[in-house]
């Protein structure tokens, strides 16, 4: 019985440090993007973006949101499944672009989402890229090989689809 105990430690060590050294041969930076058409047309799409104080009523990931400051930049703090993420919202161009960056650097990632709008017949085509970056080793194999780099986008974007489907 101790024997089983034992090596099967030992096969979880093995693992955890494979799983470590893939982690830390993988790049610490990315790029991921998304796209989607919405039913809305870009003023109200850029108007719902930008008023981070709503989230919490159409995100399904945001449970509060603390503006810290909006000017020169609007500085916010979201609580929700990801934990607590200060954010700030470097450029604005209505109703066009928005470029948003988490600013808290103690997290195990940072990056950007730059958010272009385009409009389409009907709507508006909404590209999300991701230029993210991944500190921790082992966070960077679970964000690669377990959860994507586009899981979150993906759920924002269905949370985003769903609001302005209901007016």
């Amino acid at each position: 019985m101790l024997r089983v105990a034992i090596l099967v430690l030992g096969a979880l060590g093995v693992l955890v440090l494979a799983i470590v050294a893939v982690g830390y041969a993988l790049p610490v930076v990315h790029v991921a993007s998304r796209e989607a058409t919405l039913p809305a047309p870009p003023e109200r799409v850029f108007a719902v973006l930008q008023d981070v104080e709503r989230y919490p009523s159409w995100r399904s990931d945001v449970e509060g949101v603390e503006v810290l400051s909006r000017t020169p930049v609007t500085r916010w703090r979201e609580t929700g499944s990801n934990g607590a993420i200060t954010f700030e919202m470097q450029e604005r161009q209505p109703p066009a672009r928005i470029v948003s960056r988490i600013a808290d650097t103690s997290l195990a990632f940072g990056g950007t989402w730059t958010y272009v709008l385009t409009p389409q017949a009907g709507g508006t085509r909404l590209s999300i890229t991701e230029n993210g970056e991944v500190y921790n080793p082992l966070f960077r194999f679970m964000s690669r090989f377990v959860f994507g780099h586009t899981a979150t986008m993906d759920a924002f974007l269905k949370d985003l689809q769903q609001h302005l489907r209901k007016g």
